[in-house]
């Protein structure tokens, strides 16, 4: 509360007659009866004398704030954005999603096919440079790449294809694999997306397929440089 009156026009005032005070929002001056700040003073009440109409309310409580990567006005909460470590806002989960696979700056937690595909491949060709879950090369992560070939691969699991954690979040992961297939296309690499959904869980003979198909482009690719 921003009293704008003085202890004597306080005391002095009956509880009917309505004192200034400064809104917390507006800053402007406001009327509120004596009897009204009293109560907004007692620690149980639930209304804190702040704010000269709802909207100010409002507006205080749930400012707005701008998406980071669609550019929208939205409204938020105060204690939501006092939560958010990172200070960005986002509008909707699909864009925290395709902001963050964008911007991350170290890659994802890797799976157990992905870690052992990397061990068999750098045993398989060990004179070729292979850059696994790296994003230099399109500022975006590739699960597989190797220079020299200008070849990328791409291991994608359930969560490419079915909404395991919602529609929005399958839309920002499809959407993101859309742009990486453009961004690879202009880069000139070749990028390839392996389906490996049916795998639920490592094993390393299903994942032998997997190996083979990544195996059979390299080979293609080696035997026409």
């Amino acid at each position: 509360m921003h009293p704008l009156y003085t202890e004597t026009e306080f005391k002095a005032a009956k509880s009917r007659n309505k004192l200034p005070l400064k809104c917390f929002t507006c800053e402007q001056p406001f009327l509120l009866s004596k009897n009204r700040i009293q109560c907004s003073l007692s620690p149980h009440s639930n209304d804190n004398g702040m704010f000269c109409s709802k909207k100010c309310t409002g507006l205080y409580f749930m400012p707005n704030v701008v998406c980071l990567q669609c550019s929208t006005t939205f409204r938020k909460k105060r204690t939501q954005i006092s939560k958010s470590k990172s200070g960005n806002h986002f509008c909707s989960r699909s864009c925290a999603a395709i902001y963050n696979n964008a911007h991350k700056k170290h890659g994802t937690r890797r799976s157990k096919l992905e870690a052992w595909l990397e061990e068999q491949l750098t045993a398989i060709y060990p004179d070729l440079e292979f850059h696994f879950n790296r994003k230099d090369e399109i500022l975006s992560e590739l699960d597989i790449y190797i220079p020299s070939l200008r070849l990328a691969f791409e291991l994608n699991g359930i969560y490419h294809y079915e909404p395991i954690y919602g529609q929005d979040k399958l839309d920002a992961i499809q959407s993101n694999d859309h742009r990486k297939f453009a961004a690879c296309h202009e880069a000139g690499i070749s990028l390839c997306s392996i389906d490996t959904s049916h795998q639920k869980y490592f094993k390393e003979q299903s994942s032998r397929k997997f190996l083979k198909i990544i195996q059979n482009i390299i080979d293609s690719r080696l035997s026409d440089s």
